[in-house]
């Protein structure tokens, strides 16, 4: 019953923000899927200035950081990855799905150099290409660093960087939801 338990927990963590679903993104009319992108040696074309929508999407999901995570969570008593965005998203009169899965077939799909704050960053955190994360732009350097705000099942809702080594071979694409 004890291994049981562990073995429940693990999984938890695990699996506890993703879907198992594969996503399948249209383009052109045909149904693709998406597979994983490195962001190495990508140069950006931000141009440094956000809409003022996208700097109060970002400022409300600012002030979630610290907010533990929590499966399922959408609320500031505990998030997890695609209930910030969705909270963030509602808060700022903009619907958007519940699940990262779902999220990920909205908008449009953009390529890694056009990505700028307020876009949305997927990921595969178990490998392969099904969506299990998901993040919200937050900032990109003049050095080209993209840094995302998220739901971490280890330290809640928090900033990390693409340039990450884990984030970095976890990381699918990108969509334009704004």
């Amino acid at each position: 019953m004890k291994s049981f338990a562990l073995f429940l927990a693990f999984s938890f963590i695990v699996f506890s923000c993703g879907s198992s679903k594969n996503v399948v993104a249209k383009s052109s009319g045909k149904k693709v899927v998406v597979k994983n992108a490195s962001l190495k040696n990508i140069e950006s074309n931000y141009s440094g200035k956000n809409s003022s929508a996208i700097n109060k999407i970002l400022k409300d999901a600012e002030k979630y950081i610290g907010v533990p995570y929590k499966y399922a969570g959408n609320t500031s008593d505990g998030f997890d990855c695609s209930g910030l965005v969705c909270k963030v998203f509602i808060e700022n009169d903009k619907k958007i799905a519940r699940r990262s899965s779902d999220q990920a077939l909205e908008g449009k799909e953009i390529n890694n150099k056009e990505i700028r704050p307020g876009d949305l960053v997927f990921f595969a955190t178990s490998g392969g290409t099904k969506v299990s994360h998901v993040g919200i732009v937050h900032t990109i350097n003049s050095d080209g660093e993209i840094t995302f705000i998220h739901a971490s099942t280890s330290k809640g809702v928090m900033i990390s960087s693409l340039n990450n080594k884990y984030w970095n071979k976890a990381y699918l694409f990108a969509r334009r939801v704004l």
